[in-house]
């Protein structure tokens, strides 16, 4: 693994792997995919995947988003002769091979599918941020108020706020970011297309 990828040992970590089909080997490659991610679902550290179906050059693309507890995790898993053979069994339905990116959870939000992308503008990913981060400011401190009002300990300002925030954050990094840039997805990517 490049030093320069690498996260703490207790950040979350994310795994982005981009396969490009060949024609006529959709319908395998999907089988292949479902039995690799319930494997990997199953590893020690594994926190969730999600899959991106689009379109590069007329083939399909998959683009594969692995989250995983530690550095060490995604490494054990990277590393296992299950994963190695499961991806030689892919090799003859990969149009350009199996390509991997690791950094960390939060660096993908925005990161183009396509190779050569240039990201969304930073005026739409501070939209879509807003749209996300917003209405958690709003409703999470008044769904916690009645159980911080239920003892002296959790009235404390500092208390509370470290539980709304941690709250807020996980919401954002495990549930809501994910699903909002794939709702935004075309709204993000026609401003790609209209700059380039």
């Amino acid at each position: 693994m490049d030093p320069a990828t690498q996260t703490g040992p207790d950040e979350v970590v994310t795994l982005v792997v981009k396969h490009l089909i060949k024609k006529g080997s959709e319908a395998d490659y999907e089988a292949w995919l479902r039995r690799i991610v319930r494997i990997a679902g199953g590893r020690p550290g594994h926190l969730g995947v999600d899959v991106v179906r689009s379109k590069q050059g007329g083939l399909a693309l998959f683009t594969c988003v692995l989250r995983y507890r530690s550095t060490d995790d995604l490494q054990t898993w990277l590393d296992s002769s299950e994963r190695q053979t499961l991806i030689a069994e892919a090799a003859p339905m990969l149009a350009d091979g199996d390509k991997t990116e690791i950094g960390a959870v939060n660096e993908f939000w925005f990161s183009p599918l396509a190779e050569g992308v240039a990201p969304p503008p930073r005026w739409k990913q501070a939209v879509v941020s807003l749209c996300v981060i917003l209405p958690l400011t709003l409703l999470i401190p008044i769904i916690w108020g009645p159980v911080l009002r239920l003892h002296p300990f959790l009235s404390n300002y500092v208390v509370g706020t470290f539980l709304v925030t941690v709250t807020i954050v996980v919401l954002v990094v495990y549930l809501m970011m994910p699903a909002a840039t794939r709702l935004f997805a075309p709204w993000l990517e026609a401003s790609v297309k209209e700059t380039l």
